[in-house]
């Protein structure tokens, strides 16, 4: 069992409350792209980014694993949402749309793996590591 000092549960306190405004502020009115809903894959793929490119500037500035807690579970963990990935997923099977839940989880997974790549290439580029 893992136990948190106060200074973590702050770190994870403030970053998990950031990244959830942002998502509310993103997803609380419905962007349709035709039927398929956006909002989520828009959090999923910024907050995939994110973590892409914190994953580099962490291991090359060598930064206490307190920034983790903020940044990656805190920050990213809250912005990102698997769950509401999941219920849009359902609802298009519930509605029949299988064609657009299949473009839905593909664009999740796909595009939110390739923001990682894309994080970490990009802050690579700006730190001249590529």
């Amino acid at each position: 069992m893992i136990i948190l000092k106060g200074i973590e549960i702050i770190l994870l306190a403030v970053g998990g409350l950031a990244g959830v405004f942002l998502r509310y502020g993103i997803v609380r009115s419905p962007l349709l792209f035709g039927a398929l809903p956006v909002n989520v894959l828009i959090v999923n793929v910024i907050g995939s980014f994110i973590l892409g490119a914190f994953a580099i500037l962490s291991l090359q500035w060598h930064l206490d694993g307190k920034y983790v807690l903020l940044v990656a579970i805190g920050f990213c963990g809250g912005l990102t949402t698997m769950s509401s990935f999941a219920l849009d997923s359902v609802s298009l099977i519930d509605n029949k749309q299988y064609f657009l839940m299949a473009i839905n989880v593909v664009a999740n997974v796909g595009l939110s793996i390739g923001a990682i790549f894309g994080g970490r290439a990009l802050t690579g580029i700006i730190l001249g590591l590529r």
